[in-house]
C-alpha cells in the first residue's frame, strides 16, 4: 500500500501531512481565517495559495496530502500542482467522498456541503475524483462515517469498494462526532470475502478531544494506518486562542502553540500521519517544528487537564461559524 512509503521515510516531517480543507474553498470553520486569508478569496487567489503551500510542504519533507470532493476545488488545485511537479512522484495523495460541496464559492451559504453515503454518490464522486487526480489517487476514504452510517452495512457498497481496492487504490474512512470510537470499531468489523475492507482510518484527536484513542490503538494494532485530523481543534489550540498551558509549554521550548498541539498527537504510538491545516507558509513552517518538542511526563500531565467531554467538544465545534 502507498503508506509503506511513509513508513520507510526517515525525515520527521514525513509523518505530518497537509490537509487542503481550508484552502480549496473560500469558507471553512477554522478560527482566525480573516487574519490568515485575504478578503479576496477568488479561485485564482486560493489556487495560488494552495500552490505555495504545496511547494513549501514538499520542500520540507511532507509526503502526504489530504483532500476531498467537498473541499471546493482542492482536488483540481492539487492535480494541477502534481502535473507541474513530476519530481513529486513519492507524494501520497488521499481524497474522500460522501459530501457534496454546495456553497458555490461563497463564504456564507445556506448549506456548505450535503452528506450522502449511498452507492450512487460513491460512483459519481469516485468518477469525479479519478477524472481529476487520475492515477495519483492513492487513497479514497468515506467522509465522516458515524456509527449509524449506512456505509457500514451496505453490502453492495462494500463490494464496490473492495473492487476499487483490488485495483490498487487503498480504501479508508474518516470519522466525526462524539461517538467516533463506536464508528471505528464498527468499521473494523466490515469484511468482504473474509478480508478487512478498510486499510486506513482518519479521526479527530487533539488535546481537547481524546475519546477515540483506544479505538485508534485498536485500528493500529489491526494493521490500519491512522491519520489524525483537527489536531489544532479548528484553531482553538493555535495562536492566542490556545489555552495558557499550551502557549507556556511552547514558550519553554521556543515554539508556538500550534507545534505543541501537533506534538501531542505525534506522541501517540498509534499515530501514523498527523494533518496540518495550515493556510499560510509561515503557519506550515511552525507546524513542522512539532517533532522537535519533547513532551515529558510532567508536560503531558499539565496538558491532560485540557480534555473535554466529547459531547461538549462536538457541540462547540458545531457552533463555529463558517468564515
Amino acid at each position: 500500500m502507498p503508506f509503506a512509503r511513509l513508513n520507510r521515510a526517515t525525515t520527521p516531517t514525513s509523518h505530518i501531512g497537509l490537509g487542503l480543507a481550508a484552502v480549496g474553498r473560500p469558507g471553512y470553520i477554522n478560527l482566525r481565517r480573516d487574519r490568515d486569508l485575504p478578503a479576496d478569496r477568488g479561485v485564482e487567489v486560493l489556487r495560488a495559495r494552495t500552490r505555495e503551500l504545496l511547494d513549501a510542504a514538499y520542500a520540507q519533507g511532507v509526503r502526504y496530502i489530504d483532500t476531498a470532493r467537498s473541499y471546493g476545488r482542492a482536488e483540481e488545485f492539487l492535480a494541477e500542482w502534481l502535473t507541474a511537479r513530476p519530481d513529486a512522484a513519492d507524494l501520497v495523495v488521499g481524497s474522500k467522498w460522501g459530501y457534496t460541496y454546495t456553497a458555490d464559492w461563497r463564504v456564507e451559504a445556506e448549506a456548505h456541503e450535503v452528506k450522502d453515503h449511498g452507492l450512487a454518490t460513491f460512483e459519481r464522486q469516485y468518477g469525479e475524483s479519478a477524472g481529476i487526480l487520475g492515477d495519483r489517487l492513492d487513497l479514497y476514504q468515506i467522509h465522516s462515517v458515524t456509527a449509524d452510517s449506512p456505509a457500514l452495512s451496505d453490502k453492495d457498497l462494500h463490494a464496490r469498494l473492495a473492487e476499487l481496492a483490488a485495483g490498487g487504490t487503498t480504501v479508508g474512512f474518516s470519522t466525526s462526532g462524539p461517538a467516533q470510537a463506536d464508528a471505528i470499531r464498527s468499521a473494523l468489523a466490515v469484511t468482504v470475502d473474509g478480508e478487512p475492507l478498510f486499510r486506513t482510518v482518519q479521526a479527530t484527536y487533539n488535546a481537547l478531544e481524546t475519546s477515540a484513542a483506544p479505538a485508534l490503538a485498536d485500528a493500529h494494532d489491526a494493521g490500519l494506518t491512522v491519520i489524525v485530523k483537527e489536531a489544532m481543534a479548528n484553531g482553538r489550540l493555535a495562536g492566542t486562542e490556545a489555552p495558557a498551558v499550551v502557549r507556556e509549554i511552547g514558550a519553554e521550548a521556543g515554539l508556538d502553540a500550534d507545534a505543541v498541539a501537533l506534538a501531542i498527537v505525534l506522541h501517540q504510538p498509534w499515530a501514523g500521519v498527523v494533518l496540518s491545516g495550515a493556510v499560510t507558509v509561515a503557519q506550515l513552517a511552525g507546524n513542522l517544528h512539532a517533532p522537535l518538542l519533547d513532551l515529558d511526563p510532567e508536560r503531558l500531565d499539565r496538558l491532560s487537564a485540557l480534555v473535554e467531554e466529547p459531547e461538549a467538544y462536538w457541540r462547540h465545534r458545531a457552533s463555529l461559524p463558517w468564515s
